[in-house]
């Protein structure tokens, strides 16, 4: 991997490392889905030493994909796999440090004595990957940081890299580079921040462009995990970032390599169909996030959080049922109208409105012509199409715009407006980064109109659709561009609709922007799991998918625990055959619950916070 070869995908194993013809069935079921390297789990030294049997009956099958050992907090099993398989993943915030979630006061020469330490313990693998020509991945995970890295350098990017970067420093020194990298986060702002990051300390300092391996750890499953993991592996790849990926679900790993190659196929052929982009300026913050200054139109820009605008404009508004696709219910034995939290805030209807009053929570756009004919100023707003202006006595409006015009026009004349958004839309194939100097061009020229990001998606599947918006769109909210989403596809039946909508909300979600339902952080299992982790996810999701804004970690054990859920507002944890332990944030508050308990024990403990909300007669009417 790396340099001119093409981009790998890979995944890892559920199935216990100890259970060898388990394993060997499984690697080759991810073989077959297109898995190209395959990453098996050594918590300790049997498991190591198991790895030669399950490698010799793949190898006896004819298979020859390159197997990875996973390990955390066990050197010595590190140093055992890395004279049998081609591959060591080694977590340098648990390779020689223990977790103990403490803060460290350090002098230069203290700390100093702790790299000195870190060089002594891991020296010895190093040197036997040398000798064995075996390949290292140095992968940091934001979660599982040492209490002296969070001491130094605090629970950021910062101290993510410095994380890798004291175990690379050794490596380089000496003179070993068979080295791939990984910034992992369940959070896809902090991943990419990370990761470019990286990149640039790389440079900084004179150390080799390593190969990156791409992925959002704990993105979870379902919807959610593929556009969280498309979020933050779309837009490093955007950015020309990684060599590797690893798409983490929780779902057999046989249906992540697909997504991954979905991911990865797009830019085959971008090259040859993608138009000139004329950036004006480099983005100014690659490495946080900062909102772009707009003003505030009506319930646009300013502080507001992000609006998502349904497109009817091909399927007219004539029944009040069309509307429950978006969010929006008509309760005809209460005679009114009801949202749930992924009620989309606008309709555009094109030149036909809605054959009906629109409920409070949902307004209306038309194509300007028709707003003028149908005069009702006071329950619709107007899209205009550029050159054309929209009137300056309207109090909301709306302009649709190109990227492209945006890059190169000159803008004088949008700076004069008032009460107007911009729809911005691009004909272009690789679409981010048109976008992006669409953004920059505005910035330059002191545009702080509000901007909604369109994406048209006329040929794509459902499961491209989800990865394709939230790679392009996704990307720019990470970085602070864009006040709100209107997003399409060729077909506009209600389950299409109803698709785009939860896509949308999805992604503003996992951008961070706007927090609309309950949030999962689910590890993808592994051979350390120590409960089904899908049957139970499933099963917390369906008691507590209410909660809007609440993190909920489920992981699968200790080594995934406390560290890899630090988002999480609760975990629930395996601690041993049929054991759980439950976290509130970073802190255990009960353990060795049975697991017929632990789901009721966590609702409890959510009540007990006073976060609990019991779904109303209408939510469940309404599910």
């Amino acid at each position: 991997m790396g340099s001119d070869y093409p981009i790998r995908v890979q995944s890892m194993t559920t199935i216990d490392t100890m259970d060898t013809e388990g394993s060997i069935a499984q690697c080759i079921r991810m073989i077959e889905s297109g898995c190209e390297l395959i990453r098996i789990t050594a918590p300790s030294v049997k498991e190591a030493q198991n790895l030669e049997n399950i490698k010799k009956g793949l190898r006896a099958l004819g298979y020859e994909t390159p197997l990875v050992a996973d390990i955390h907090f066990t050197p010595n099993a590190a140093e055992l796999a890395a004279r049998i398989v081609e591959k060591v993943r080694i977590n340098p915030g648990n390779y020689v440090d223990k977790k103990r979630f403490e803060t460290i006061e350090y002098t230069d020469d203290s700390y100093a004595a702790e790299l000195d330490r870190i060089r002594e313990r891991f020296l010895p693998l190093v040197k036997i990957c040398k000798e064995y020509g075996t390949a290292m991945r140095i992968g940091t995970n934001h979660g599982s940081l040492s209490d002296r890295i969070l001491s130094r350098y605090g629970d950021t990017p910062l101290g993510m890299v410095e994380s890798a970067l004291e175990f690379l420093r050794i490596c380089h020194e000496e003179k070993y580079d068979q080295i791939v990298i990984s910034m992992k986060s369940s959070n896809p702002q902090v991943m990419v921040q990370a990761y470019r990051l990286l990149v640039y300390r790389l440079e900084q300092e004179n150390l080799p462009a390593y190969p990156l391996h791409l992925g959002v750890t704990e993105a979870g499953e379902g919807e959610d995990g593929r556009i969280k993991s498309a979020m933050g592996i779309g837009t490093l790849l955007e950015d020309g970032l990684g060599d590797t990926v690893r798409v983490s679900l929780t779902e057999d790993p046989e249906f992540e390599a697909p997504v991954a190659k979905a991911l990865i196929d797009r830019y085959s052929h971008r090259a040859e169909k993608a138009l000139p982009i004329a950036l004006v300026q480099a983005p100014p913050h690659p490495f946080q996030y900062l909102r772009r200054a707009t003003t505030e139109v009506s319930n646009w820009g300013g502080a507001q959080v992000p609006r998502i605008i349904a497109d009817f404009s091909r399927t007219p508004i004539t029944d009040m049922t069309q509307l429950k696709s978006i969010g929006h219910f008509y309760l005809p034995a209460l005679d009114k109208w009801s949202m749930n939290d992924l009620g989309a805030d606008y309709v555009y209807t094109g030149d036909t409105p809605a054959a009906f009053m629109l409920p409070n929570g949902l307004r209306e756009i038309m194509d300007a012509d028709a707003w003028a004919h149908e005069n009702r100023p006071d329950t619709a707003y107007p899209l205009y199409h550029f050159p054309a202006l929209p009137a300056s006595h309207t109090t909301l409006s709306f302009l649709k715009i190109s990227a492209e015009t945006l890059q190169s026009a000159d803008l004088s004349s949008l700076s004069k407006l008032s009460g107007v958004v911009l729809c911005m839309y691009t004909s272009n194939e690789h679409a981010y980064p048109a976008f992006r100097a669409a953004f920059m061009a505005l910035q330059v020229q002191g545009i702080t109109l509000p901007v909604v990001i369109m994406g048209d998606y006329p040929t794509a599947s459902e499961s491209d659709f989800q990865l394709f918006a939230s790679t392009d769109i996704g990307g720019l909210l990470i970085d602070g561009w864009g006040d709100g989403l209107w997003l399409s596809m060729g077909d506009q039946t209600a389950d299409h609709q109803k698709m785009i909508n939860s896509t949308g909300f999805g992604i503003l979600q996992a951008a961070r922007t706007r927090m609309t339902k309950t949030e999962y952080i689910s590890c993808p299992s592994c051979g350390r799991t120590l409960f089904d982790l899908q049957e139970t996810t499933a099963k917390i999701r369906k008691r507590t998918d209410h909660l809007k804004g609440v993190k909920i970690g489920i992981m699968g054990c200790i080594v995934n625990g406390p560290g890899e859920m630090a988002d999480a507002d609760y975990g629930y944890v395996g601690m041993g055959k049929d054991k759980i332990a439950l976290y509130r944030g970073q802190e255990v508050v009960k353990r060795s619950v049975h697991t017929d308990q632990a789901v009721d024990a966590l609702i409890d403990l959510i009540k007990e916070d006073g976060k609990w909300n019991e779904p109303s007669v209408v939510e469940s009417q309404m599910m």
